[in-house]
């Protein structure tokens, strides 16, 4: 069995699939040979010497695309899906409820593809689930750029020339890159409060040291797999103004809410921006998706009267380091399900997570919800 690792090729993508602890982890199967291409470790601060340390062989492009399993961090190109054939396996994110191209080429090639984004929600499949690991790394960067770019102390700071208060941090969405951008910006000792329209969330937003936001007019919302279910139009209206009030009270908001193959619900509009602070600062994680600020702009800074809207684009490339290292693991322990120790390649569909991760195999799109 052979394990490629491709250098990636996304702009402005810093990640690699595999770090060396991985290598090293996988090469304990004697059967297992892994080979990484030249500079793919660069970027999250792994040089090619830390691979070859670890048991992994060096290579150019073409030998990591011609592995047995192809491993990767982001959806690859139409054209780098045409380097693959019938006998191989490719696990990343591939975009599937949203890329009907991407999945149909995966399909004509005959390739089996594994996406991370669809790794079921269950308690077995945590130590896979990329978009939770990729997610706290988002929800952490995101604190880190939005004090640095408020230019704020987060902490209240006492001096002989007087006293500084805290800043006041809105977190809106608490899945994990909202917790884990509560638990940043208190860790940096700000003021936090944390909205989310499922019940469940505000106490972990609460055991996290943030305030809950609670709009007790808004019905539980809580929807299938533990995400948000959509709100109905007289709901979201209701819960934009509820927001907009508060807005104008916030140095720093970060805007997390997502439901996966939707657009992002809006939460933050125009006018709500328009009353904040000049210095005030929004951090957009769903900008990609549409965003939840109304004037967000996918990788761009807006500024209206004074505040910015930054609507950054993969956040987690943003920690190359740790992120890998955590998207390393997540491939890893999929990687138990797939292959034996005797190094062979054994796919069972009658396994829950191996059913909802596969997206084509034998040159059909095997998800449903994919191949809608």
């Amino acid at each position: 069995m052979k394990i490629g690792v491709p250098k990636e090729t996304a702009e402005g993508e810093r990640r690699v699939a595999l770090v060396p602890d991985a290598v090293a982890s996988l090469k304990k199967n004697e059967h297992v040979e892994v080979v990484v291409e030249r500079g793919a470790g660069d970027a999250a601060g792994h040089p090619d010497s830390q691979y070859e340390e670890a048991g992994a062989e060096v290579v150019d492009p073409d030998v990591t695309w011609g592995a047995d399993v192809v491993l990767r961090v982001a959806a690859p190109s139409t054209e780098e899906i045409g380097r693959l054939n019938s006998n191989q396996v490719l696990i990343g994110h591939l975009v599937p409820w949203t890329s009907a191209e991407t999945n149909k080429a995966l399909a004509g090639a005959g390739v089996t593809s594994f996406a991370m984004e669809a790794i079921p929600r269950t308690t077995r499949a945590q130590a896979m689930d990329a978009l939770s690991s990729q997610a706290s790394a988002a929800g952490y960067a995101a604190t880190l750029i939005g004090a640095r770019e408020s230019g704020r102390f987060f902490g209240m700071m006492t001096t002989a020339a007087g006293t500084v208060p805290p800043a006041k941090v809105l977190v809106l969405g608490a899945g994990v890159a909202g917790l884990q951008a509560v638990a940043t910006a208190k860790r940096l000792g700000a003021i936090v409060t944390g909205f989310d329209i499922r019940r469940a969330a505000w106490e972990q937003i609460a055991s996290l040291g943030g305030r809950p936001l609670e709009l007790d007019f808004i019905p539980d919302a809580e929807g299938e797999g533990g995400y948000a279910r959509p709100l109905t139009d007289e709901e979201n209206a209701q819960v934009r103004d509820a927001l907009g009030e508060n807005a104008a009270k916030q140095d720093l908001i970060i805007t997390t809410a997502a439901i996966p193959g939707r657009p992002a619900p809006l939460l933050i509009t125009a006018d709500a921006v328009r009353s904040m602070a000049p210095g005030s600062v929004i951090v957009d994680l769903a900008a990609e998706t549409g965003g939840n600020c109304e004037l967000t702009q996918a990788g761009q800074t807006v500024v209206e009267g004074g505040v910015k809207v930054l609507g950054p684009r993969n956040l987690a490339s943003e920690m190359p380091a740790p992120a890998s290292q955590l998207y390393a693991k997540n491939l890893e322990n999929l990687l138990g399900l797939l292959v034996t120790e005797e190094g062979e390649l054994s796919i069972d569909f009658e396994d829950d997570i191996v059913a909802a991760a596969c997206i084509t195999h034998g040159g059909e799109i095997k998800n449903e919800r994919a191949a809608k």
